[in-house]
């Protein structure tokens, strides 16, 4: 029974490895791009970083109607002295999804993260927080939206 449940096993895992190829995800981005000045021996302050500053981290919609679709442009420019990479963006709920620019924002440029809100099936007070990702230190910011819907 061991083997006859063995072999088909195998034979599927070893096909799934095949198809792979070995091949990596392809990405215009380099990996030069990643720089963290955090050790263990300390942070080294010479290092050329990303960093992305935001003119603010939350927005109130106030009063929506029950079904609306609202979207806010959070603002943010690198302050830092390096190219920044926004790797990505990730929402608490599938109701909100994020638009962001996609390669690399030169140090004094700015850019724009659009945080979309669909309100269909929501009521009362909603709360809503987007982590975007980046090359920056922190790696990690976290945008805020609030609405009261109703009917």
């Amino acid at each position: 029974m061991r083997k006859t449940l063995f072999t088909p096993i195998f034979l599927l895992l070893l096909l799934c490895l095949a198809s792979c190829g070995g091949q990596s995800p392809s990405s215009d981005i380099d990996v030069d791009l990643i720089n963290n000045p955090n050790s263990a021996t300390g942070y080294d302050q010479s290092a050329s970083i990303p960093a992305i500053t935001f003119d603010c981290d939350m927005h109130d919609f106030g009063r929506i109607t029950q079904g609306e679709s609202i979207s806010y442009s959070f603002h943010f420019r690198n302050t830092g002295s390096a190219d920044l990479v926004i790797s990505g963006c990730s929402a608490t709920c599938g109701c909100t999804v994020a638009d962001y620019p996609r390669g690399r924002i030169a140090p004094g440029k700015d850019g724009y993260v659009t945080v979309s809100f669909n309100s269909q099936g929501k009521t009362g007070q909603q709360y809503q927080e987007v982590t975007v990702n980046s090359n920056a230190q922190p790696s990690r910011n976290i945008l805020k939206i609030t609405a009261q819907v109703s009917y």
